[in-house]
């Protein structure tokens, strides 16, 4: 998703950063035991089942052409319900759509929730060197196919960091920042660690939003850190990754426009971005409970960065000063990237409701994953989803089926889930305390 482009320059403000991540109550410690929930970041077997699809059928008005149509466009569907014990700790229960042998499909923005992840894990391994989220960074070109960034408009002081980047990212999916945290982990090592972490299938391979050869997005900027003084703290070379990845047989569509000229056949996504609607699923459980996960398989952040990152991401834009989408009510709606229950919905959002999640969109794919909480009636669940919004199975013509099938069924799917929600039998009351954030109005 297109977003705020950002203004590049040569001036840095020298006034310090400022980044809040208050909050009312700290996240409880990680419980010191092996994990209860098979997180199965392989993903090659799913214990189906019939709920979702008993659920739906009872909706036959919202959902008959979701059944009806479940192969052709693609529909993948994963909640997971939880149950709290008497102790606080949490009993985690998956249940699948159309997910035995699920096809490839283009996860768009989905790829930054992993990199916002690793970019705060990154910082951790070089915090003897003197930087976190908040110091500037600087980003600098290695060659004529790299852009730099020297000053952000949209922070308060107009300097450039990790910190921001992650808020523009998790509030409205800013693909630029995207690309400036790919530069800065650099491809070899956004892969190396997510198939270290047990998500072997995926491959995040290029860049978002610009046109660059495969060569191209395997070599990443050189990066600067300067401390409030603008004195160099820390500097990374340009990188570039020579790792041969496995041979890939991913396809979409039956054509697609190259240079205005209509290709008949699918086009080939073998070289682009994949990764499985279940492991993005598993990340997201991975950050709001992360003693789920064995250590292996978890992201090395810290506490704060778990809050940091879920404070932003429950974060409506209309809350926001910086980046400015506050005064820019027209393109930054309050349910702005919340396709799962509000769908296109524009109007005022429920003040009980915070949804944790991340979405994508291109190509005619939707995805959303999103932890949702219900303070006032104590309701909490994961759910992801993903389906190919594209009848005429022509890509590149810019003509979709975003807002007659996608928007539509994400929003109804999230709804019936939390209605379900509403009426289920939980013994104990969930303590959601540490989901409430001081945002930033």
């Amino acid at each position: 998703m297109l977003t705020l482009k950002l203004t590049i320059s040569r001036i840095i403000v020298p006034t310090a950063l400022l980044i809040s991540c208050s909050s009312t109550k700290p996240i409880q410690k990680m419980v010191k035991k092996e994990p209860e929930f098979n997180s199965r970041v392989a993903n090659d077997q799913f214990n189906t089942d019939l709920f979702i699809e008993n659920l739906l059928k009872q909706y036959p008005s919202r959902f008959d052409s979701i059944l009806k149509n479940r192969v052709d466009w693609n529909v993948q569907v994963i909640y997971t319900s939880i149950d709290r014990k008497n102790d606080g700790s949490s009993r985690l229960t998956n249940h699948y759509f159309n997910m035995d042998s699920p096809r490839y499909f283009y996860p768009a923005s989905m790829v930054k929730l992993p990199v916002t992840m690793l970019a705060l894990q990154r910082l951790n391994e070089l915090k003897e060197k003197g930087i976190d989220k908040n110091t500037a960074m600087i980003t600098e070109s290695a060659d004529k196919s790299q852009t730099m960034v020297f000053n952000d408009p949209t922070t308060k002081d107009g300097r450039p960091s990790i910190a921001h980047y992650i808020k523009k990212i998790l509030m409205v999916s800013d693909n630029d920042a995207y690309n400036r945290l790919y530069e800065f982990l650099g491809q070899d090592y956004i892969n190396n660690e997510l198939h270290k972490k047990g998500y072997t299938g995926a491959q995040l391979l290029h860049r978002l939003s610009i046109s660059l050869s495969e060569e191209e997005n395997r070599h990443t900027n050189p990066v600067k850190f300067m401390d409030s003084n603008n004195k160099l703290v820390y500097a990374q070379n340009a990188q570039w990754n020579k790792t041969v990845y496995p041979v890939r047989n991913d396809f979409i569509g039956k054509g697609f426009y190259r240079d205005d000229q209509l290709v008949i056949g699918p086009m080939n996504f073998s070289k682009k971005n994949r990764i499985s609607l279940a492991d993005l699923h598993n990340i997201l459980i991975s950050l709001v409970f992360p003693e789920k996960f064995s250590a292996s398989q978890r992201f090395n952040i810290t506490v704060e960065d778990r809050r940091f990152m879920l404070k932003y991401m429950s974060q409506l834009p209309t809350e926001s000063k910086y980046p400015p989408y506050a005064a820019d009510t027209i393109n930054y709606w309050p349910a702005y990237c919340k396709f799962l229950f509000a769908g296109a919905a524009k109007g005022k959002f429920p003040e009980n409701i915070r949804i944790f999640n991340k979405v994508g969109d291109a190509y005619g794919q939707m995805i959303d994953v999103a932890y949702i909480v219900d303070f006032k009636n104590k309701v909490e669940f994961f759910l992801s989803a993903a389906i190919y919004c594209n009848t005429d199975g022509i890509l590149n013509d810019d003509k979709y089926d975003y807002d007659t099938i996608g928007l539509p069924f994400l929003k109804q799917l999230g709804q019936v889930i939390y209605e379900y929600e509403l009426k289920r039998e939980r013994p104990v009351k969930p303590d959601l305390s540490a989901f409430i954030f001081d945002y930033d109005k």
